[in-house]
């Protein structure tokens, strides 16, 4: 079955809207990249996310939670550096 990326990306972007305002608190924030065929969300990590220790967490605990939960079709969330990608 095809991913439909253009109703998951909304969806995700969404999520990632919700996210924000913690994320900007800290100096940092993220946004969506691509989402390949297999249903991975690709995310670039920015600002202060980008070199943050927790970033790892933040990604796993918060974000891939909250996109799991808007677009169940996604099976992982990772990050990318968009300098080596």
């Amino acid at each position: 079955m095809a991913l439909n990326k253009e109703e998951i990306t909304k969806k995700i972007n969404a999520a990632l809207e919700d996210l924000r305002p913690f994320l900007e608190a800290d100096g940092g924030d993220m946004e969506l990249v691509n989402i390949t065929d297999e249903g991975v969300a690709q995310v670039k990590l920015l600002g202060a996310c980008s070199e943050c220790s927790m970033s790892p967490m933040t990604l796993k605990a918060g974000l891939e939670e909250a996109v799991k939960k808007v677009a169940p079709e996604i099976i992982r969330v990772e990050a990318v550096d968009m300098a080596t990608a």
